[in-house]
């Protein structure tokens, strides 16, 4: 499995830019992971900068999918084919078209609640 970096700074509060790339992407499926997506400028301008690097594909993950402003747009608009989130922050049902893609994260909530309540061990859940 082949792994590439990007630095990223923020000149201003809400702006990101792609900074370095370490790593070649030509012709590669790329995933972006984050732990969270707020406007969604960060992920659209790694996920160019992936594209523009030669990548044939960029997914993008994130645990919470907060969306705010013009994230829903700016992601629609994007290069970025998928972008999953969990539903640890609720996402409206009629924004879960189209790119958006939502995964409940209740399941590992319940699992990990039994197994502390009953003394178990949490550690199967991680493999």
């Amino acid at each position: 499995c082949d792994i590439a970096i990007m630095h990223k700074d923020r000149p201003k509060h809400n702006q990101a830019e792609i900074t370095a790339l370490i790593g070649d992407v030509t012709d590669k499926i790329c995933i972006l992971n984050d732990d969270m997506i707020d406007t969604g400028g960060s992920l659209v301008a790694a996920a160019a900068t992936l594209k523009a690097k030669g990548a044939a594909e960029v997914y993008a993950c994130a645990t919470h999918g907060l969306f705010s402003g013009p994230a829903y747009e700016r992601l629609e608009n994007s290069c970025i084919e998928e972008v999953v989130v969990t539903n640890a922050v609720p996402v409206p049902l009629a924004r879960q078209t189209g790119k958006i893609k939502v995964l409940s994260i209740a399941p590992l909530f319940a699992q990990t609640i039994g197994a502390v309540y009953g003394n178990g061990s949490i550690g199967k859940l991680f493999e």
